[in-house]
């Protein structure tokens, strides 16, 4: 009998990823603008996505209970521990645009994923370059939502994963994917102050985005909360437009409303982020990280972490996305 898969996200300080994957059961290491490189001839298990951070931000480290496998394959690097899996793909866009290098990556994703003992998408995340640039439907995240639905399209709907799409400020034309991946499927959770995602109107777009709210994990394993980029979104409208702290605070109305649907599944889960809450905050204006910081920690208990990056946002009125983990 396959053992309830067992997964801990938390911030580390280290002088190299190197120190951190010396633990055999270490499923995987973000890092940011402000560590080393991520290259082919690194280790599977670290990605660095080319964020830059507010302060000289630690690594956000992935563990699970036992030892794990990695390597890479057509592409794709990976690392698993039979019951969860992580794996990132990063391809430049050439000539044929964002929506064909989606595609592909995300056809490559599936593959991988569908052939694999994890064949459960819990969460992905995205990073792509110059994500509003473009008018009406040739914007550049209309059309990454086009090349991602036409693979997710073969999904039920009600089972896509949480996930997160965010702009890269460092020009660099290249499409960033990475994600987690269980044995069992985890439960969607929508959020009541919202419209789904897959449900927007034609106004976005072609393709509505193709992910959930947040993912539980299945029951009886040990993973917390996986929360999708979150923003001051209500129904399916920005609000607040040109007013940060207004944003942000909207932001958490939405954090409160969709913990509380998870707990409709899981009451155990905590009511409100505390010391088992990872955060990352995407914010579009470099000027206003220190401002983002200071309206975080009114809001946020001391000893829930958090991240601050520079990083566009997929609506260009909305100055900041939170995503991160809840447990």
């Amino acid at each position: 009998m396959i053992p309830p898969a067992s997964l801990k996200v938390y911030y580390a300080d280290a002088t190299l990823p190197d120190e951190l994957l010396a633990n055999p059961n270490v499923l995987a290491v973000i890092g940011f603008a402000n560590h080393p490189p991520s290259t082919k001839d690194t280790d599977p298990r670290y990605l660095r996505v080319p964020l830059r951070p507010l302060g000289d931000v630690p690594y956000e480290v992935w563990l699970s209970d036992a030892p794990v496998q990695f390597g890479r394959t057509e592409g794709v690097a990976w690392a698993t521990d039979g019951r969860l899996s992580f794996g990132a793909i990063e391809q430049e866009e050439l000539d044929e645009g964002v929506a064909a290098t989606a595609e592909r990556i995300y056809r490559s994703l599936w593959t991988h994923v569908q052939h694999s003992d994890t064949p459960n998408l819990l969460r992905v995340w995205n990073y792509l370059d110059a994500i509003t640039q473009g008018e009406g439907d040739l914007e550049r995240y209309r059309q990454f939502c086009i090349g991602r639905g036409r693979v997710l399209q073969e999904m039920d709907a009600s089972q896509l994963p949480a996930a997160t799409a965010i702009g890269r400020c460092d020009e660099d034309a290249v499409l960033q994917v990475y994600w987690l991946s269980a044995n069992d499927a985890g439960t969607p959770v929508e959020n009541p102050r919202q419209v789904s995602a897959y449900h927007y109107p034609r106004q976005y777009g072609p393709q509505p985005p193709s992910f959930a709210r947040a993912m539980l994990p299945a029951q009886g394993h040990d993973l917390p909360l996986l929360i999708s980029g979150t923003a001051a979104v209500v129904g399916h409208a920005s609000v607040h437009q040109g007013m940060l702290v207004a944003q942000i605070e909207e932001t958490f109305r939405n954090f409160d409303a969709l913990i509380d649907a998870a707990r409709a599944h899981r009451p155990d889960l905590a009511e409100r982020f505390g010391s088992g809450a990872y955060l990352k905050a995407y914010v579009r204006d470099r000027e206003d990280l220190q401002t983002v910081a200071d309206a975080l920690e009114r809001l946020l208990p001391q000893e829930t972490q958090r991240i601050i990056l520079h990083a566009a946002i997929c609506r260009s009125e909305l100055a900041i996305e939170i995503d991160g983990v809840h447990a």
